[in-house]
């Protein structure tokens, strides 16, 4: 009825031209009303010479009205408009779940009844407001899958739960396919499942705050590396600028002691060719009264003359002048040479440490520890072992990737890092920094270990504070750091594997078969890049670092 009444008013305030609600409403004189500017051009269009006339009943005008807006007819085309707008949110959309009980256009529903199995909208759902009967009915909010609660056998609501099935069952099931299982009404079990529910909910609330406060942590962390970095670029770059003009200060310096020296000995070399010119103005001179005498043809004369000769003078500088090859600043260049050498040995060799100590910036530190040994192999480093360490009673073999240890002592040759006779020991080639993995395969008596390099080269793994070791003595494993002994329990394996997390100062042994077991760890700060190591008790024992693919 309200629709129809809402048509009724949309037609009278429609307009007769555009047949469109009116749009700056006027009223002419014949009382009929137009949108302002569809009567405008309808005057228009009419002959100047004809009377104007009402598009609507044709009465004519002889004058040409002024057009003013019609302000109540206009307010009441607006509040047509918010009237239409708020019935049409009213009426159900594709999306929507539509009211069972409206005909023609249906409108939304509101709430649906789990009883009657059907949805209303707030007109029809009233009676389950007002009738007592009807106030015991289930409403819930509108679902369009209230057939999913009827027994798709029996036809009837699904009020019991089957526990043995874990699925939702009339009572009729309960005699019938579900007979003799564990069932529950259906609220019983929404209420324990609720709980549970709550209980995820509250688990899902802590992770949530938990991350949160992670995410706040690595924000931090991203903020601490940027001001860190930063720093080191500073750092970095005043460090080089010094070290460039203290080079240039040094370039400067030799340029001005190699011009001193320049100027000085071109001036001496300079004073002693004027004074050998001067004696060879002198001498020429003297030749030439020499040779005025010796063409006197009066033999009296020539020897009266002959005695009044001065005596020639030695030469003070000829006899001085030793000729050498001509190297003059040439040894200058060549020590400029050596120092640049000695400086490029010097940034390859510290290059080095600088880009490790960049590469080994890691900032996920609470990356955990791999469960699995494909987990494990993520890290896999291959390791070989030093023969410039190994002790002269081991034998290198594989590569240097095994180890044995024999009888005859092995010609290596002379090295100040070798491992005292007593020491049965040896240390890898390469150095351990991140995270690494590696897997030994053993017989015998061995001690496998971690170490750094400047560890005394006298004494065993483990009686130090420079290494870590994992000793197998007689039937099972003992740890060994800094002369203490700590017993460990678990199964022996003939294959060990170390994972090594250098920054986060972790260090595991696991045995390895078909499973990987946990046997020993150590937890610290390592302070300098580490080793792997092999000590072997007893003839014929042996270890191999497996190459692992």
């Amino acid at each position: 009825m309200a629709q129809r009444r809402d048509s009724q008013d949309q037609d009278n305030l429609s307009c007769s031209i555009c047949l469109d609600l009116l749009k700056d409403p006027v009223t002419i004189p014949c009382g009929h009303s137009y949108c302002m500017n569809c009567i405008k051009i309808s005057w228009d269009g009419e002959d100047q010479s004809r009377l104007h006339s009402s598009p609507q009943c044709r009465e004519p005008f002889r004058q040409r009205s002024m057009l003013k807006k019609n302000i109540m007819l206009a307010t009441l085309v607006e509040n047509l408009k918010k009237t239409v707008a708020a019935a049409d949110h009213c009426y159900a959309g594709p999306e929507d779940v539509a009211c069972d009980v409206c005909t023609g256009r249906k409108m939304k529903a509101v709430k649906s009844c789990l009883t009657c199995h059907a949805s209303y909208c707030g007109n029809h759902l009233q009676p389950h407001h007002d009738a007592p009967p009807l106030q015991k009915h289930k409403l819930v909010d509108p679902s369009k899958k209230l057939q999913n609660n009827i027994c798709s056998h029996h036809d009837e609501v699904m009020k019991i739960f089957c526990r043995t099935d874990q699925q939702c069952i009339c009572y009729l099931c309960t005699m019938d396919k579900h007979k003799g299982h564990e069932t529950v009404p259906a609220a019983a079990e929404r209420a324990e499942k609720q709980k549970k529910l709550q209980e995820s909910r509250q688990q899902i609330h802590q992770r949530i705050q938990d991350q949160e406060k992670d995410v706040k942590l690595l924000q931090q962390e991203v903020e601490a590396i940027n001001v860190s970095a930063d720093k080191a670029v500073e750092d970095s770059e005043k460090i080089f600028t010094e070290l460039i003009r203290l080079l240039q200060e040094r370039s400067s310096d030799v340029k001005q002691q190699i011009r001193s020296q320049q100027e000085t000995e071109v001036s001496r070399v300079k004073d002693v060719q004027e004074k050998l010119e001067q004696e060879i103005t002198e001498l020429k001179r003297k030749d030439a009264e020499l040779e005025q005498l010796s063409h006197t043809e009066d033999h009296t004369q020539f020897l009266l003359n002959y005695p009044s000769l001065p005596a020639l003078s030695e030469s003070t500088h000829s006899s001085s002048i030793i000729v050498r090859p001509l190297r003059h600043f040439e040894d200058v260049s060549a020590a400029v040479s050596e120092l640049r050498d000695k400086l490029k040995d010097i940034l390859r060799d510290k290059w080095t440490n600088i880009s490790r100590s960049i590469s080994d910036v890691d900032v996920l530190l609470s990356e955990p520890e791999p469960k699995t040994r494909a987990g494990f192999l993520k890290y896999m480093q291959e390791i070989t072992l030093d023969p410039n360490i190994a002790n002269r009673f081991l034998l290198l073999s594989e590569g240097n990737r095994k180890v044995t240890r024999v009888k005859e002592r092995q010609s290596y040759p002379d090295h100040p890092d070798r491992f005292d006779n007593l020491c049965y020991q040896v240390l890898s080639t390469e150095s351990l920094t991140g995270r690494c993995y590696w897997e030994v395969e053993w017989r015998g008596g061995i001690a496998v270990a971690v170490s750094y390099k400047n560890i005394n080269r006298k004494g065993g793994f483990g009686v130090n504070d420079k290494s870590w070791s994992l000793y197998f003595i007689t039937k099972g494993y003992v740890g060994f750091h800094n002369n203490i002994k700590t017993p460990v329990s678990g199964p022996v394996s003939s294959r060990l594997g170390v994972y090594l997390d250098h920054r986060e100062g972790f260090l595991s042994f696991y045995n390895v078969s078909k499973t990987m077991t946990l046997i020993h760890r150590v937890q610290t700060r390592f302070t300098q890049p580490l080793h792997a190591g092999i000590q072997l008790f007893g003839e014929e024992s042996s270890a191999e670092f497996i190459k692992l693919k």
